[in-house]
């Protein structure tokens, strides 16, 4: 079992950037490296979709609308996901959703969210 806990969602401007962290508790870092991790986003009346997921050999992939605004990164010492957002756009305002996908069953965990407003 892991819980996460996303933070950093916040209110910023167009052409801002924003960092959103999320940690794993439950589980140690040792623990934590065989999690897939995932950041997704969800619109209101829309299918939650993937923004950008690190494995645990940390190979990174990213939804196109994302690519080269946004970097993933892990830390599996502080059992920590990070998503970085750069040149946000009002259309990146959504609830985002920290993911981890345990390489041994699949099982899949989600977080409660953190909200992103881009708005001037």
């Amino acid at each position: 079992q892991v819980q996460l806990v996303e933070s950093g969602g916040d209110l910023v401007q167009p052409g801002g950037s924003l960092w959103l962290s999320c940690i794993a508790s439950g589980s140690d870092s040792k623990i934590f490296r065989r999690y897939h991790m995932g950041w997704y986003r969800q619109a209101p009346g829309k299918q939650r979709e993937l923004v950008a997921r690190i494995r645990i050999g940390g190979s990174t992939n990213y939804a196109d609308s994302v690519k080269g605004r946004f970097a993933i990164s892990r830390d599996n010492a502080k059992s920590t996901v990070y998503l970085h957002m750069s040149s946000l756009k009002p259309e990146d305002t959504t609830d985002y959703y920290c993911n981890a996908e345990d390489i041994y069953d699949t099982k899949q965990y989600w977080g409660q969210g953190t909200q992103v407003t881009v708005s001037s």
